[in-house]
């Protein structure tokens, strides 16, 4: 298994990742002491990650939700008490 030092890793990154996901793990050493181990994700895995629209028509946002507690904010902006 290939083992490449913080150095390299850093400057060659790209290339590492790419051998990476076509199945080629490695790991990476820190003054030649292994500290971590890099492998390909599983294709069922690297899929399963939903998370834009997960709670789509769960949630109501009000129409001035970019004006609520305004004055407050503006009270403690300015110094005034509220």
């Amino acid at each position: 298994m290939l083992t490449v030092n913080i150095h390299e890793a850093k400057t060659q990154l790209s290339r590492l990742v790419e051998r990476a996901a076509q199945g080629e793990a490695f790991i990476i050493a820190k003054a030649g002491k292994p500290k971590v181990k890099v492998v390909p994700l599983d294709e069922g895995a690297a899929g399963t990650a939903q998370r834009l629209g997960f709670m789509a028509g769960e949630l109501a946002v009000p129409d001035d939700f970019d004006c609520m507690g305004g004055e407050e904010i503006e009270s403690l902006f300015s110094g005034r008490a509220g």
